[in-house]
């Protein structure tokens, strides 16, 4: 039963165009083909990516954190409370009117200091500067040195200049030791940002993050064990080319370089357009999709490859979008850019509004037995 089954799954037809097989995959006169175990590899340097990232933040970005002026602002925390806390952690983090009507009979407390608490005990829990500082430097500095090695790599190719050539003699076009690397590499390290998952910072689109990395790890996987090697090795560059400036872009952001981050997110989303809503659809997406109908019949790993692709790139389209909604924020007023994704911190300048207001309360500054609501207390929640 079990043969069976692994010859059904392995089946030449399922993996490659008709009049091929996984025969041609095997090494012979000194050429070296790309097997399903060398996959494994990918665990251990996963791990190790893990260790190196670690000791880099802590050598490496927090120094240059503090070089570049990022500091945290200080958050008041909330006080202890049972009652507000079991709301938070099991029921909502932003309760409704209602509720918080509700949480004040409870605790006594009035409802600015309902809302208060909640404002400050939410920000406890969110991430600070010096952690996406952190976050986004490591990435920086992966995503700089995978370009340039694949650039590298790629630069004195055929394919680079003519991506036709990708399917000259496939599959049984031997694998290169720049390849090898560049694949364990980038796999490696995908693996790992999945394991960081439930540590790193959430963003709003955490849940496309996860499909993107997902696709992207079996995107890769499935290029190297049907030998679409050279394919998924310019697909790759493509996507390294534009992420090292958006990291940069957060850094400078975070330390609050202004005109630095403007500067550098312009370029990130003039590469990013370029790279992937013209390169990778109207080049590569075109050359894995398009051209092989003119040698081959369609067949299943044909359209398992190129639907993977088209997620990512329909992801690339939600992206772009969120990146030109910066663009218009930050060109015409000259602002900061904010990264879209981001979960915004509630300022605790809302408190000390809050503060005045009882302090008038005290002294009997009251219009018709209200306190005066504060206009900008209502804005911000």
């Amino acid at each position: 039963m079990l043969s069976q089954l692994h010859e059904m799954i392995w089946a030449d037809w399922i993996w490659f165009p008709k009049g091929h097989s996984w025969a041609e995959l095997k090494d012979h006169d000194g050429k070296v083909f790309p097997k399903t175990q060398d996959l494994w590899a990918t665990i251990p340097i996963a791990l190790c990516f893990m260790i190196i990232r670690e000791v880099y933040e802590r050598t490496v970005a927090i120094p240059l954190a503090s070089l570049l002026g990022v500091s945290d602002e200080q958050r008041v925390c909330a006080s202890p409370n049972p009652i507000l806390e079991s709301f938070f952690c099991s029921t909502s983090k932003d309760p409704t009117q209602s509720s918080l009507e509700s949480l004040c009979k409870q605790t006594g407390f009035s409802l600015r200091q309902v809302q208060r608490w909640f404002r400050r005990r939410r920000n406890q829990d969110r991430p600070s500067k010096l952690k996406k500082f952190r976050e986004a430097s490591w990435r920086f500095t992966f995503y700089l040195l995978a370009f340039f090695a694949g650039l590298a790599a790629l630069i004195d190719k055929p394919w680079f200049y003519d991506m036709k050539q990708v399917w000259e003699d496939f599959p049984k076009m031997p694998l290169l030791p720049s390849q090898y690397w560049y694949y364990m590499i980038e796999l490696g390290f995908y693996i790992s940002l999945v394991f960081s998952l439930a540590s790193d910072v959430k963003r709003k689109d955490f849940k496309e993050q996860i499909v993107h990395h997902v696709a992207t790890i079996l995107l890769i996987s499935f290029s190297w064990l049907v030998n679409y090697i050279r394919a998924g090795t310019l697909i790759m560059l493509v996507h390294d080319a534009s992420d090292y400036l958006m990291e940069s872009a957060k850094m400078f952001n975070y330390a609050g370089w202004r005109r630095t981050c403007n500067f550098i997110f312009t370029m990130f989303a003039a590469v990013f357009i370029i790279t992937r809503l013209v390169i990778l659809p109207f080049w590569i997406i075109h050359t894995t999709l398009v051209y092989p109908l003119t040698l081959y019949p369609p067949f299943l790993g044909f359209c398992f490859f190129n639907g993977l692709l088209c997620v990512l790139q329909i992801l690339h389209i939600f992206w772009a979008a969120l990146i030109l909604r910066m663009v218009i924020k930050f060109l015409p007023g000259n602002n900061i850019v904010e990264d879209e994704r981001s979960d915004k911190e509630e300022t605790e300048s809302e408190d000390e509004d809050d503060q005045e207001q009882e302090g008038k309360s005290k002294n009997g500054h009251i219009q018709n037995g209200h306190t005066p609501p504060s206009s900008k207390h209502w804005k911000r929640d």
